[in-house]
């Protein structure tokens, strides 16, 4: 094969993995899924999770469970997050989230960088964010896709997938309980 041969069908196997990348589910194809998810109700109260965090050969590398105290006022909605690990280390989030229009809303924390993306459909939220995540002494940001599922008034599915410049990093895979 010449070189213009192997140029070609780099530009090719490039142009193919863009269009993988793009073709993931998008939150309108859950539009009819029942129940609908209204995160303003849902996540209203004292919640309760469990998760954990698999790297990118799918190792369990942590677990753990979170206690989300939850409430809005008018549009706005605060997640007091409390992560406790199956070390025994300990995390705090605290999230801010604004509803920008029907099924939109915009979302903050210490350690999110800018603002976070969610859109609901049916009974599906994805966001979109970079998370400061700290690994050792260094503290690496990474991008963020979280899809949760409502099953019925209590239970929600949370999947989410982290990656660096594209590549997979990793996956979180939580399950919310409102008590």
């Amino acid at each position: 094969m010449n070189l213009k041969h192997l140029a070609g069908a780099a530009v090719l196997a490039t142009f193919a993995t863009m269009l993988a990348a793009c073709s993931g589910p998008r939150p309108e194809q859950y539009a009819a899924a029942q129940p609908r998810l209204d995160i303003q109700t849902y996540f209203n109260g004292t919640l309760d999770a469990h998760g954990m965090f698999q790297d990118r050969s799918g190792e369990v590398v942590k677990r753990f469970v979170v206690v989300m105290r939850c409430r809005w006022q008018g549009d706005t909605g605060t997640l007091d997050e409390d992560f406790t690990y199956s070390d025994g280390t300990r995390q705090k989030r605290v999230w801010t989230l604004t509803k920008t229009g029907p099924g939109t809303f915009t979302a903050t924390a210490p350690d999110v960088i800018g603002v976070a993306h969610g859109v609901v459909s049916g009974n599906a939220l994805r966001w979109k964010y970079v998370l400061a995540q700290p690994v050792g002494d260094k503290v690496y940001n990474v991008d963020m896709e979280d899809w949760m599922f409502l099953i019925d008034d209590k239970v929600m599915l949370n999947r989410t997938a982290m990656s660096k410049f594209g590549i997979n990093l990793g996956s979180v895979t939580l399950s919310f309980s409102k008590r």
